[in-house]
């Protein structure tokens, strides 16, 4: 009996100094506070990859606040060729013209939409069971449908199509890059990135000296003729120039070329990166615990600032982090 009590001690001293001793990143050296940051009067209440909502349903785009406004029940899906999208978890869908309040229009898609682009009269639309559509805006028509393999848990960064002069790029939730022609009506190729179970979205899209980038959480993809994998546990990833800059889930910020070759990678121990900012010459990687981490952009340096976050939507800018009501500005 004796044994089993002290065993069972044992057990649940290891399980409570596991649970109660988890590392957090804490730098050696903080140079000061970091100056430029602030207020807002309305919290961030929906994110996506390039835009975000505030409490008064106003629209917030990497470069500035505009007047459109969200509808009640809808949430923001992005903005794309001037356009501002929203849907309804059962697929009505309301496109509006940024410039001219007059042009909106609404479709009822009937199912929930994941992701959804604009150019010119095409409009395109990958939906939550990973199906694929393109629509002529004008004639409220379907062009073409194609039908993806249905994801389990997908994670919640999610790319919109994107439009490559007669190309559609669907970034899709099952780790693929799916290349239809919109004016043939048809799939060109079909390209995978990851093959993991779950949380295998694409999260990350952009074309990069002639390279198409695309990467899940797990899986980093260049494509060109050759096509180029790498793996890495990925938390944010930036661009600027010729070089793609991620953080990782294991601390370290880590400059690619192109092709995925590594040109320098510094590691900041058990630190948790929120967002990463490229920047007049300068990485900026915000931390959890409440650091803006200013690095040369060869990696060989770095300053540590302390700055005031709370817990809340992130959305990254072009020269701002915003985190739930406060922002923290790179310039003044």
């Amino acid at each position: 009996m004796k044994k089993l009590s002290l065993l069972s001690a044992i057990v649940f001293t290891l399980l409570f100094s596991g649970c109660s001793s988890k590392e957090v990143y804490k730098p050696k050296l903080v140079k000061d506070d970091w100056a430029f940051h602030g207020s807002s009067t309305e919290k961030i209440v929906d994110v996506s990859s390039d835009v975000a909502m505030l409490e008064s349903r106003k629209v917030l785009l990497k470069d500035k606040l505009i007047e459109t406004k969200i509808e009640e029940s809808y949430r923001l899906l992005g903005s794309s060729d001037g356009w501002v999208l929203s849907s309804t978890i059962d697929g009505q869908l309301i496109i509006e013209f940024i410039e001219d309040k007059s042009m909106k229009k609404k479709f009822n898609l009937k199912k929930t939409i994941a992701g959804a682009s604009i150019k010119d009269d095409i409009l395109a639309v990958l939906f939550a069971d990973n199906e694929m559509a393109l629509y002529s805006i004008s004639e409220e028509s379907l062009l073409v449908k194609i039908q993806g393999s249905t994801p389990i848990v997908v994670d919640s960064r999610i790319v919109n199509p994107y439009f490559m002069n007669d190309l559609v790029l669907f970034l899709t939730l099952d780790g693929k890059v799916v290349i239809v022609n919109s004016k043939l009506k048809k799939k060109l190729r079909t390209t995978i990135v990851s093959s993991e179970d779950n949380f295998n979205n694409i999260i990350y899209f952009n074309v990069v000296d002639n390279k198409l980038i695309a990467a899940t959480g797990n899986k980093l993809l260049s494509m060109a003729a050759k096509e180029v994998r790498v793996s890495y546990e990925i938390r944010n990833i930036a661009y600027s120039g010729k070089d793609i800059f991620i953080t990782t889930k294991q601390g370290e910020v880590i400059s690619l070329t192109p092709d995925l070759q590594v040109n320098a990678k510094v590691k900041f121990p058990f630190a948790h990166f929120l967002g990463l900012i490229v920047h007049n010459d300068k990485v900026y990687a915000l931390e959890k615990e409440g650091y803006l981490i200013e690095i040369t952009r060869d990696l060989l340096k770095y300053s540590v600032y302390e700055v005031d976050i709370e817990d809340g939507y992130i959305f990254v800018a072009d020269k701002m982090f915003y985190i739930d009501d406060e922002y923290i500005s790179l310039e003044q």
